[in-house]
């Protein structure tokens, strides 16, 4: 099996060293980035599995950094925030993190987000029929693309995993705390806001139209005619 690699992008040197160490114990192959366009550079030339990315950065911030590497290959992205600000959190999801981790973290529970990151998007990619159509979507769980009205359309991996959840179940209607624990394997039921902005950002690149929200229960896949 190959080894898998991670990119580790962070300013400061203790602790993307700290943040390396423990992935390496963990037996991944690390990298690291200092600043927003060293991090895009490596992430063009060692095509990691994962990326771990801070949102303060020099050079450009995080935010940009997660932009410009989703547009070039989707790939599952933590952020790490220095302060917990809904709006930070918000925007990282909105433009292509996976999850998120305010600073000061335990490298235990970092790595155990990470695992959780791959697996989730390794289970998804083996147990995955070949083709799903709903209306007038089809998606290709094996090749993890997606087209509406046939344009394709570029999702993250949560996003994909997200879309993929709900076109399986059609008018359904999950509960936010059911698709936490589903889709991010988060038990506990908290941090409703991360499904919400999935949401969102599958609503701006599929269409509005899509997904309807039912008040104070969850989402629901819309079955076009």
């Amino acid at each position: 099996m190959r080894e898998r690699r991670i990119l580790v992008v962070e300013d400061e040197r203790t602790i993307a060293e700290s943040v390396a160490a423990r992935l390496r114990v963990e037996g991944f192959a690390v990298e690291i980035a200092g600043d927003g366009p060293t991090a895009v550079a490596r992430f063009r030339a060692c095509q990691p599995d994962l990326v771990v990315l801070d949102v303060m950065l020099p050079g450009f911030d995080g935010l940009e950094v997660c932009r410009r590497i989703q547009a070039d290959r989707p790939v599952p992205v933590l952020m790490l925030t220095a302060r917990d600000d809904e709006t930070d959190l918000l925007v990282g999801l909105a433009v292509g993190a996976d999850d998120y981790l305010t600073k000061p973290f335990s490298m235990r529970e970092l790595a155990a987000r990470v695992h959780v990151l791959l697996r989730r998007v390794e289970r998804a990619a083996a147990a995955a029929p070949a083709a799903l159509t709903v209306g007038d979507v089809e998606i290709n769980q094996a090749e993890r693309r997606v087209w509406r009205d046939g344009v394709e359309v570029r999702l993250t991996p949560t996003e994909f995993d997200l879309l993929v959840h709900l076109a399986g179940r059609p008018r359904a209607v999950l509960p936010r705390e059911r698709l936490l624990a589903d889709v991010w394997g988060w038990a506990d039921g908290s941090g409703t806001r991360t499904v919400d902005s999935h949401v969102k950002a599958l609503r701006r690149k599929l269409g509005a139209d899509l997904i309807r929200t039912v008040h104070g229960v969850g989402y629901a896949l819309e079955v076009q005619p």
